[in-house]
């Protein structure tokens, strides 16, 4: 129907309206047929015609009364008490005289017949067109703001899926109460007798200030239930229009590590990164590409990419490359060795960074225990390679990243990162160049995360495999990990260990169980099955040893680690003579000096050194 159709008809309809509440008012004010008389007639007139032009004026004929609304009904009760004043007015200077009574009644039944014959028509579209039994079922986490809108916006969809049929929330105050004519089961503690009491196929949670450790305990309930369970979007993507109110993202691993993102010092890391060259070791890999993503929002002079592997390092390339080629930064890639001293030399001659960020590594547990040699040689001999030609050629700032499994180490992976680290220390010591290390735990979604193994596994219909029933360990995720390292330069004063308050550990099964979950199967579907852990594993990991602990906060969530005793005598030693020890020797020798028992060389190799 076009406008002016609907006007046309609206006018008609409008037009019957009125005439029929003034007719049936003088009925019930005055109890007689007869009413076709003089003060009749001028409220007819006076009323139809101030009708008609305050609804043009409040826009009532435009308003789509499908979607009507208490603004549209204050609307309509302008309408209609201006248009009896008018009335009242008219009367007044026609007659001399003005009809209260009639014109009180004649107040209410246009109220009712005009507000009734728009809101019927909502009426009968919510409980009638809208209706299909073929809707899932669907319990609304969040009975705010947000949880209303959404229950609105799926009550008025005819496209969704969906039928919002109970809301959950912990106010008291709302239980029992019904919202849009939906009731509120209770508080998160009843979420899995709610989804089965009233047969629930879907869970939305909408509580858009939702924190990451309230959002774990939810999905926690749901995660006792069948239904599958989505969360709103992000509020600013609601907000800038980029996602509508009823598109629902499903939940992420990372939405429940049950702790809430660092923020970053944007004032400190512009300084010391905006229009500065910055290098970064290792930028094909899944932390150093993510760290050349951060650093490229504070645009600086020059990022050059080093690395070993060339396809990652192109990739990387052409992607900085679209995505920031607004910025005037200029992306230069290096393919090198970190094993190599004289391409170490070079490149730091060439390029002269003001900030190195050092994130190339072996970090693969079980490789590194049947390798020991390559760690040596990848984690120790080019860190060394790469501080020395940062020292030598003036960097400002060099940051080293380091690991969890640095602590007490009994790996050698582990080990290796340790002896990393007082090697930077060591540095720190004698260079101008201010040497730290920042140590953090697992990180979601790198190569060497369980993440992606885990889900590989549910792809393949199970099971998955997990080491020990009792394993923890710490999270975060890739943008987190980054965050942290670039916000340790900002920081560094010099021999820093930087550790992240990564708040509480997480079962290994648990992390488990919810990618299950969340991939929309069970647990009886997919299977878990414990292997046994793996050489070099602990069922624990830490941050720092105890004496190294600083309870105070450098920055939020940000701590320092004390320095602890270097022995440099004894990792020249191993750097010089490895590759004369078998593996176990090797990985016996690495894993004693890292954690301080420093007379486990042989007798021969000492005396050599001496």
């Amino acid at each position: 129907m076009t406008y002016r159709q609907r006007l046309s008809l609206f006018i008609v309809v409008d037009s019957f309206i009125v005439l029929t509440a003034i007719f049936f008012g003088r009925f019930l004010v005055n109890a007689s047929l007869h009413v076709f008389q003089l003060p009749v007639i001028i409220i007819c007139l006076s009323i139809i015609l101030s009708h008609h032009i305050f609804s043009f004026h409040f826009k009532v004929y435009k308003k789509a009364w499908e979607y009507a609304s208490i603004g549209e009904l204050i609307i309509i009760f302008k309408v209609v008490t201006l248009t009896i004043f008018v009335a009242a007015i008219a009367q007044k200077f026609i007659m001399n005289e003005v009809y209260f009574r009639l014109l009180v009644v004649t107040w209410l039944l246009h109220m009712l017949f005009i507000g009734g014959s728009r809101f019927c028509w909502r009426i009968y579209r919510d409980h009638y067109l809208n209706k299909a039994d073929n809707r899932k079922k669907t319990l609304i986490i969040g009975a705010g703001s947000a949880g209303t809108m959404v229950a609105r916006q799926l009550l008025k969809s005819k496209d969704t899926e969906l039928l919002p049929i109970a809301f959950i929330d912990d106010d008291n105050k709302k239980h029992r109460l019904d919202i849009l004519g939906i009731p509120v089961f209770g508080g998160i503690d009843v979420i899995e007798k709610a989804v089965t009491n009233l047969n629930i196929d879907h869970i939305i949670i909408a509580i858009p200030s939702l924190s990451k450790k309230k959002l774990n305990a939810i999905f926690s309930e749901c995660a006792k239930t069948k239904a599958k369970t989505q969360i709103l979007p992000l509020l600013e993507d609601l907000v800038t229009g980029k996602i509508a109110v009823n598109e629902f993202r499903d939940i992420q691993v990372e939405d429940l590590l049950g702790r809430e993102p660092v923020e970053l010092n944007i004032d400190s890391i512009s300084e010391y990164i905006t229009d500065k060259v910055v290098l970064v070791t290792g930028a094909g890999g899944s932390i150093g590409s993510e760290i050349c993503r951060q650093i490229s929002k504070f645009n600086p002079k020059k990022l050059v990419l080093l690395g070993h592997g060339e396809n990652s390092i192109y990739s990387i390339e052409l992607e900085l490359k679209e995505k920031f080629g607004y910025l005037p930064t200029e992306y230069i890639t290096e393919i090198a060795d970190l094993q190599d001293t004289n391409k170490m030399m070079v490149v730091m001659s060439k390029y002269k960074p003001d900030v190195v960020y050092h994130a190339a590594a072996h970090k693969h547990v079980p490789l590194m225990e049947r390798n020991p040699e390559e760690a040596v040689k990848n984690n120790i001999i080019g860190t060394r390679n790469v501080a020395e030609a940062a020292s030598w050629h003036g960097v400002k700032t060099f940051v080293m990243i380091s690991s969890d499994k640095a602590v007490n180490p009994t790996s050698v992976m582990g080990a290796t990162k340790r002896l990393a680290e007082m090697i930077i220390q060591n540095m720190n010591g004698k260079s101008n160049t201010k040497f730290v290390a920042v140590r953090f735990g697992n990180v979601l979604g790198s190569r060497g995360s369980v993440i992606p193994l885990f889900k590989k596994q549910i792809e393949k219909g199970g099971p998955i495999t997990v080491t020990h029933k009792e394993m923890v360990r710490y999270f975060m995720t890739i943008p987190e990990a980054s965050r942290l390292v670039i916000q340790a330069g900002a920081l560094a004063k010099g021999g820093e260990v930087f550790v992240l308050d990564m708040g509480e550990p997480v079962k290994i099964i648990d992390l488990a169980t919810n990618l299950i979950k969340l991939s929309g199967h069970s647990v009886e579907d997919i299977g878990i099955e414990f292997t046994g852990m793996r050489p070099g594993e602990k069922l624990y990991e830490e941050l720092l040893k105890d004496e190294e602990v600083i309870e105070k906060q450098v920055y939020p969530n940000i701590y320092i680690g004390k320095a602890a005793k270097l022995y440099l005598e004894e990792i020249e030693e191993i750097i010089e003579t490895y590759s004369t020890l078998d593996n176990e020797m090797l990985k016996k020798t690495l894993i004693g000096l890292a954690n301080r028992k420093v007379r486990l060389l042989p007798q021969p190799m000492m005396q050599v050194s001496g």
